[in-house]
């Protein structure tokens, strides 16, 4: 019988989340190069406050050149998406280094954000908003 033969993957692999945002993101050691989806972080996200958003852990951390991100998200809009990006990536950087662990936390990029849409009742027209009062 044939040997098999060992490939020997170094990656870190976390699940961030941000509403109904699932994002699934690897770390691999590399030279920062981000991919969502199968496209570069600049294809995917073309407003500069969502890249930064996306970006938030490496810059925080100084680790930015050392890793390469690769993501899948699903769920969400374009916002909550990259907010369960970072929150991977976040999980992801977390568990390479103690040092990175403590900069994260203290930054609040390792808590998930877990507000969440509240949920229509009946009477009202949305979650709070009622409808005109008439006295007669």
């Amino acid at each position: 019988m044939p040997k098999k033969t060992e490939i020997n993957r170094k990656f870190t692999y976390a699940t961030g989340k941000r509403k109904s945002a699932i994002a699934r993101v690897r770390l691999t050691p590399g030279t920062g190069k981000i991919t969502i989806n199968n496209k570069d972080l600049s294809a995917f996200y073309t407003i500069e406050t969502l890249k930064a958003v996306v970006m938030r852990p490496f810059s925080v951390s100084n680790l930015a050149e050392k890793y390469d991100v690769i993501a899948t998200v699903k769920g969400g809009g374009f916002s909550s998406q990259a907010g369960a990006i970072a929150h991977g990536i976040s999980k992801a950087l977390s568990t390479t280094s103690e040092e990175a662990k403590g900069i994260l936390k203290r930054n609040g990029l390792l808590t998930r954000d877990s507000r969440v849409k509240e949920r229509h009742k009946y009477g009202l027209k949305k979650a709070r908003k009622a409808p005109q009062f008439s006295k007669r």
